[in-house]
């Protein structure tokens, strides 16, 4: 039996009073307490008779320990950091500054090296960081400035008074499998805030409600996204460098699917390699773990992990949707930061600079807000103003049509943008449309005729236990822990579904999309010969592909217990 997570009802919930919450400790939501606690120290220097108070000013973080859940590339362009806190790179934690870049076309066996690195894929003055360690450095300065920041809280639900947003309710604690209390049972709390600013990362479950119930998405691009597979190596010495960085289209992706892979070469001969999928492919047999070990496989990749060692592994998305899907950013009592709205270069695969960006700014924005004692949509319509005047739309603007130019394929993708490249953006049109990823998928019979083709994407990977690997082999280099007894965090709206329509037109390929192996189709126990959907939530690592990728959209994830996830140390 199936018990998904569900509010408990008749529970008396402790409430606390806040000026501002920030849900999400990643880069946007850390930038963001940063640059308000530095406005609050200069006001009150300046005004010693007026002062602002930190007090009421609460960070949440989902994570047992900050920087546990981030996943990244990671690439970090130093702009927005040289603005937030001038001389970082004097302390904080970078594995090396960028001193190679190099772009390759990958055939089934070959390599095509390009002869100039096109613009987007200069990295020169950039750093490799590992975003884990990053983040928690950002954490430490933040808990220095006074600002409150709780670990393991999730922020499960918000709070809407008279259509406006009032605050946050944290998860329960200590309820079992079948939604019951148990004896350590803790509710969560009533977090009331006069602001709520959402920084989340890739769709995140409150940033969800919010669209949903004010209707955000009116007049936007559908959200797309990618999935990042992820794997760090210990390689032999000079294999590749530290602070090199390599980029690779082509195989073992066909000319349909959209995707590229990463190695970025970091210190002590760790390297970060990865593949990213376009989430809006048309196979629903596709696999994007398996993808990654393909891409190993590759002879130009494998010489280069030979007698190397895989220790870590994780996955992630990534919005893709650019300037178009932007949802309206602000509200009464809300804001969006960070790749919860979407801020993302899908060109440059960079957006650590630019969820740092918008941080800020949203944070200039809450402290005139705090200023004024004014918490409405027109006073907070100046942070959307603030990101429109600044260097955030002068960068994403003329990128505003590149994901949706794949939209048919390599091919034409390459060609829209060489047009759109040569138009400041505008390629055919100064707006292309778009589709949600989910909607692309074509029913499993379409793809039968590709044979041989796409079986370097298509189910489970075997591997051979040194250079590739299964997804549970993966998955245990993870260090996803979960509470085992609770609720499944992943509600699948309609089970019936999996078992007749999707068994039928798609092959359950949740069963594929997922790179944790949380969903299994095993016999059903009711209907002789027919099969039913089984979840293995513990192994989930919170990438929200299968919330983004369900054809049916019937899965909704949901924060776990708190503190629950992936251990993403090192990464």
């Amino acid at each position: 039996m199936i018990v998904f997570r569900k509010p408990l009802s008749g529970v008396d919930r402790p409430q606390m009073d806040a000026d501002v919450v920030i849900v999400g400790g990643g880069p946007a939501g850390m930038a963001c307490a940063l640059r308000l606690s530095q406005l609050i120290d200069a006001h009150n220097q300046a005004n010693p008779e007026l002062q602002v108070s930190k007090e009421n000013i609460y960070v949440l973080e989902k994570a047992r320990e900050v920087g546990q859940h981030c996943l990244s590339g990671a690439l970090l362009d130093p702009r927005s950091m040289n603005e937030l806190l001038p001389g970082w790179e004097k302390e904080a934690p970078i594995e090396a500054p960028v001193s190679k870049e190099s772009v390759y076309y990958l055939t089934k066996t070959g390599k095509i090296k390009a002869p100039i690195t096109p613009p987007p894929m200069r990295d020169h003055g950039n750093y490799v960081i590992s975003i884990n360690r990053f983040v928690k450095w950002m954490g430490e300065k933040v808990e220095a400035t006074g600002i409150t920041l709780f670990t393991g809280f999730a922020g499960s639900e918000l709070l809407i008074e008279d259509g406006k947003v009032t605050g946050v309710r944290t998860d329960d604690k200590g309820v079992d499998k079948r939604g019951e209390q148990k004896s350590n049972f803790d509710p969560g709390y009533d977090l009331k805030t006069k602001v709520l600013i959402l920084a989340e990362g890739p769709r995140g479950s409150l940033t969800k409600q919010l669209v949903g119930r004010f209707n955000l998405e009116e007049h936007r691009n559908p959200q797309t996204y990618g999935v990042g597979v992820k794997e760090l190596w210990e390689l032999p010495a000079g294999r590749v460098a530290a602070g090199e960085v390599i980029y690779t289209l082509g195989y073992p992706l066909t000319f349909q699917e959209y995707g590229g892979a990463w190695i970025y070469g970091g210190k002590d001969n760790v390297v970060s390699l990865g593949f990213v999928t376009g989430l809006d492919y048309e196979d629903p047999r596709i696999d994007p773990q398996h993808v990654l070990q393909s891409f190993k496989a590759h002879p130009f990749i494998a010489k280069l992990l030979e007698g190397g060692k895989m220790i870590r592994y994780g996955a992630k998305s990534l919005p893709y949707g650019g300037w178009w899907a932007l949802p309206p950013l602000a509200g009464d009592g809300w804001m969006i930061i960070g790749d919860s709205a979407g801020f993302l270069n899908s060109q440059r695969l960079k957006g650590i600079h630019l969820a740092i960006k918008s941080g800020m700014l949203a944070a200039e924005s809450a402290f005139d807000a705090m200023l004024a004692n004014e918490f409405s949509k027109k006073q907070l319509q100046s942070f959307p103003d603030k990101v429109n005047d600044s260097w955030i739309r002068t960068e994403l603007w003329p990128v505003r049509n590149f994901h949706q130019g794949f939209e048919h394929g390599f091919v034409q993708g390459m060609m829209h943008t060489a047009l759109q490249q040569v138009t400041g953006g505008h390629g055919i049109m100064n707006k292309y449309p778009a589709h949600a990823g989910h909607t692309k998928m074509h029913p499993v019979w379409d793809m039968l005729g590709y044979g041989d083709r796409r079986q370097r994407l298509i189910g489970p990977a075997k591997g051979d236990g040194k250079l590739t690997f299964d997804k549970l082999t993966d998955l245990y280099h993870s260090g996803t822990k979960h509470e085992e007894d609770q609720p499944a965090h992943l509600v699948i709206h309609d089970t019936n579904i999996c078992s007749t329509r999707c068994a039928k037109e798609f092959g359950n390929p949740c069963t594929n999309f997922c790179p944790a192996n949380v969903y299994e189709m095993v016999d059903s126990q009711d209907v002789p010969g027919g099969k039913e959907i089984h979840l293995n939530p513990s192994n989930c690592v919170h990438c929200k592909t299968c919330d983004i990728m369900d054809p049916y959209e019937i899965i909704t994830w949901v924060p776990p217990e708190g503190g629950g996830g992936p251990n993403y140390d090192g990464m």
